[in-house]
């Protein structure tokens, strides 16, 4: 088990960990027709907008209740109110996700008592759903506060039903892409499984054009498929983040298996085994197919990952699920940074730094690594260090696509071995004597003029 260490310092010179609230507003997303709402000051929203459309390159539907001087004093339960009626006269929005601020959580004010009060007495908002989560800044990051999201989607919209043979619920983490979250679906209804997902940013953060702007989620998870999550047979939650979640659903009856990863070979193996299990069928030829082609990836890539000092910044989850499969393949994960320590405790390293990526790059400079594997804000530490980066994780924002990565199943995890191995092969390097334990030569040598011609 690994050995989590805080630095004792003050300072943060890099950051790693992204606010709970946007977390929060990315899992709202994953919701068809959804409006995220930040309760707090226009800042705390305006930050979260900038790295959400510079990630995803996509107009985003993020809101605020725009709290002032008086409202943080006095309360923001008319700002809530005032945003809800707006929101429902420009955008008529099926779902509106409310995320609290640091503003909020610091005055200690009372939203969930201010929001019954306000929808028992605003009959005419019955027909849109407003589910509140409480996200203040000041406590975790981006995969807590995706993960308190769906526990408050759960705990509003679930509830007991008669049980849908064959239906599965599919609970991501903040840590899995679009494209991961395609992967995954795709493996369950392989079996012949029906998954609800939730939430399902696939959907809705794929990256597609509409025929309009409508000032909400264009696509996600349908409200009457989560009131049926409790008919499910059984649920899978990916990620140690989203155990609670699970939780909730078991307590309705619904048995639930969270799993660590579903990045690596004996990770998807577990899944694949469960999921054999669940249907009663055996695996498809083309899931085969496709573990026999990471299989030989494997064998391609081991050459260059094998012995590959790794520098990773990730939250837990994506930390563990990625980490996992390097040291699988022979890698040295010799610096590790994360914003907490509930999955990393499992990683097979000696020592877990709870921090930034300021203190990333300290430990990747005396520990000698040889590639950096965090989000786009380690570009900088890359650069001074002359190191690969593989960027993972968020925000992304000096690459196109990065919802479009997929590292999970296995087609996902032999795409992320090869990029890792492309990473360090594409790295200019230019071998020298001294590079293979030979005496490097006099200078002299260094311009000799060439061999004279015979002719």
């Amino acid at each position: 088990m690994a050995r989590l260490t805080h630095p004792d310092r003050a300072l943060s010179t890099n950051p790693l960990k992204v606010s709970a609230p946007l977390g929060a507003a990315m899992a709202y997303l994953g919701i068809e027709g959804a409006i995220p709402l930040f309760h707090g000051a226009q800042g705390c929203t305006a930050f979260a907008m900038v790295h959400m459309v510079r990630h995803f390159k996509e107009a985003i539907p993020l809101q605020t209740t725009a709290m002032n001087e008086v409202s943080a004093i006095l309360g923001g339960g008319e700002q809530i109110e005032e945003a809800i009626e707006n929101l429902r006269k420009r955008a008529s929005p099926k779902f509106i996700g409310i995320a609290s601020t640091a503003l909020v959580e610091t005055r200690g004010e009372d939203v969930a008592g201010e929001l019954r009060e306000m929808l028992r007495r605003r009959t005419d908002f019955a027909d849109t759903t407003v589910v509140y989560a409480a996200t203040p800044d000041f406590t975790g990051g981006l995969e807590d506060g995706w993960a308190r999201a769906v526990e408050a989607i759960i705990d509003a919209l679930a509830v007991p039903c008669a049980r849908r043979p064959g239906q599965v619920n599919l609970l991501p983490g903040a840590n899995m892409t679009a494209a991961d979250v395609e992967e995954i679906a795709g493996l369950v209804r392989a079996f012949g499984l029906t998954p609800i997902v939730l939430p399902d940013i696939s959907l809705s953060l794929d990256g597609h054009l509409a025929e309009d702007w409508r000032g909400h989620s264009l696509g996600g998870t349908k409200l009457a498929d989560i009131a049926s999550m409790g008919g499910s047979v059984a649920t899978f939650a990916i990620g140690e983040a989203m155990r609670p979640a699970a939780d909730k659903l078991a307590a309705l009856g619904v048995p639930a298996l969270v799993l660590p990863s579903v990045t690596g070979l004996k990770a998807v193996d577990a899944f694949v085994a469960a999921l054999m299990k669940l249907s009663g069928a055996d695996v498809p030829a083309l899931v085969r197919r496709d573990r026999a082609r990471l299989s030989d990836a494997m064998l391609d890539a081991h050459f260059h990952i094998g012995g590959l000092k790794v520098a990773m910044g990730a939250d837990p989850d994506l930390g563990f699920a990625l980490g996992s499969t390097l040291l699988a393949m022979g890698a040295e994960v010799m610096a590790v940074t994360t914003t907490a320590g509930l999955a990393m405790e499992r990683l097979g390293v000696d020592e877990v730094v709870i921090g930034d990526l300021g203190d990333l790059e300290r430990l990747a400079e005396t520990r000698g690594a040889g590639l950096v594997l965090t989000h786009a804000h380690g570009r900088m530490m890359a650069d001074r260090l002359h190191l690969p980066h593989v960027r993972v994780g968020f925000p992304i924002f000096d690459r196109l696509g990065p919802q479009d990565a997929c590292r999970t199943g296995y087609r996902g995890t032999r795409a992320f071995l090869y990029e890792v191995a492309n990473a360090v092969l594409s790295h200019p390097h230019r071998p020298r004597p001294e590079d293979f334990g030979a005496a490097r030569p006099s200078p002299e040598f260094d311009h000799a003029p060439p061999p004279p011609s015979s002719h």
